[in-house]
């Protein structure tokens, strides 16, 4: 059973893993860091980062460079501060164009990979999205101002205890965030017009599927041996198909690593 900690009346309701973009043939700008010596959240003996600028540099030399042109998912990269979502020190890898490691097997997805695969979920105004893994409550973050109603579930109980806080007290108050194994999903609050997995997996269990609502998409990035790619599997009339969107890389989703088998 999942507990969530921010609930929208109406619903129940609801350093690390880079990778080689070049070889990926994406375009990626190299952010302009802009210091500000006299940041009200600068530590004795440090100089802080100008966070509106890394941010509009991320979004101009990471996210539109690379064909990422739905405007309403652009915007909310632009406004919503990904580094209030980063533990303190880490901050000023907010806007770095990979992983950001969070411990315990868990890490807030590079900028670009996540853009990639909203961009193909094509978020309605009014979808309910599931977001599977939502670490810190960025994604969440986002998805909430595409979306009606986003439905967040991470593994890990204190990421989200600190989501659910954090985005209630930045106002997403259409966002419900609770614990639990993300293989399982949020079955009880199903179905899902979009459901959204942060981060890669080697198999996609069918009961998560069974929660899609007709016509509902779920994007991830699907691993296959040494080849990963972002993903839309689509439910049409009750059966499923799936579409390549690009090859993208992001560290596997705990839970969602395929099973081993004996070899003979």
């Amino acid at each position: 059973m999942i507990h969530f900690s921010v609930i929208q009346s109406g619903i129940v309701s609801h350093p690390a893993g880079r990778y080689n973009s070049a070889k990926r043939g994406l375009r990626i700008m190299s952010p302009r860091i802009i210091c500000q010596p006299d940041h009200p959240d600068r530590g004795k003996g440090t100089t802080m980062m100008n966070y509106a600028d890394a941010r509009r540099h991320m979004v101009d030399g990471q996210i539109r460079t690379n064909d990422v042109t739905d405007r309403r998912l652009v915007a909310a990269l632009g406004e919503i501060p990904r580094e209030v979502f980063v533990p303190k020190p880490l901050r000023g890898m907010a806007y770095i164009d990979g992983d950001i490691d969070l411990g315990a097997g868990r890490f807030l997805m590079e900028p670009l990979a996540f853009a990639i695969m909203v961009q193909a979920a094509a978020i309605d105004s009014g979808d309910v999205v599931l977001d599977l893994g939502c670490a810190t409550g960025y994604s969440a973050a986002v998805l909430s101002r595409l979306a009606s109603t986003v439905v967040a579930v991470e593994s890990d109980r204190d990421l989200a205890a600190r989501a659910g806080a954090l985005l209630g007290e930045l106002g997403f108050d259409n966002v419900a965030v609770g614990a639990g194994a993300l293989a399982d999903g949020d079955a009880p609050h199903s179905p899902y017009q979009v459901i959204v997995l942060e981060g890669a997996v080697e198999r996609i269990p069918d009961s998560l599927l069974n929660q899609l609502a007709e016509g509902g998409r779920l994007v991830a990035v699907v691993r296959d041996g040494p080849v990963s790619a972002a993903a839309v599997v689509t439910r049409t009339n009750g059966t499923f198909s799936a579409r390549k969107v690009r090859e993208i890389s992001v560290r596997v989703l705990p839970g969602f690593e395929r099973k081993p088998s004996f070899v003979f």
